[in-house]
């Protein structure tokens, strides 16, 4: 099963692509960042943001998607923006005809780390570990973002227990 994880932002979406084998083994596939430039108009960089999403899907095939869930941000102008890019990239998900699960950072950390407080450097090496990396993935929101993919995976083995 080939999971996509997404860290999503307006510059900077964090993508991660995990395949979890028969065996419980997790391997990382592919990770990195949409970028998308400070001087484009937001519709323009929502557009280029589905784009590149789409070209992930249709590369990758994912059977199974997770997008990190917007938390209270101080700044507000902030936390709209990325919560129109979350719009778009769960939008494009459906329209793949996938399904999306969706963590809190919290979650994502409980999962991971098995701690609620672990702090980003704990976090990327417990992703590194998991996937059996040489280093550390970067930058940070690909890191984020294979978290995510692994705690949709691992979400997925516990719910089927019960």
């Amino acid at each position: 099963m080939i999971a996509l994880g997404i860290d999503p932002g307006i510059a900077t979406t964090g993508y991660g692509v995990v395949r979890e084998e028969k065996t419980g083994q997790l391997t990382a596939l592919a990770y990195g960042v949409i970028l998308t430039p400070k001087t484009a108009s937001l519709p323009e960089r929502l557009q280029q943001l589905r784009s590149e999403l789409k070209g992930l899907l249709a590369e990758w095939q994912p059977q199974i998607c997770a997008v990190e869930e917007l938390f209270f941000a101080s700044n507000v102008k902030t936390a709209i923006t990325v919560g129109q890019a979350r719009g778009v990239i769960l939008l494009t998900i459906a329209d793949a005809g996938l399904s999306v699960g969706e963590y809190t950072p919290l979650q994502v950390k409980q999962a991971i780390s098995g701690y609620g407080q672990a702090d980003k450097k704990q976090m990327q090496e417990m992703v590194r570990m998991l996937l059996n990396l040489r280093t550390i993935p970067k930058p940070d929101d690909a890191a984020d973002a294979l978290a995510i993919a692994i705690t949709h995976i691992q979400m997925r083995r516990y719910n089927a227990l019960g």
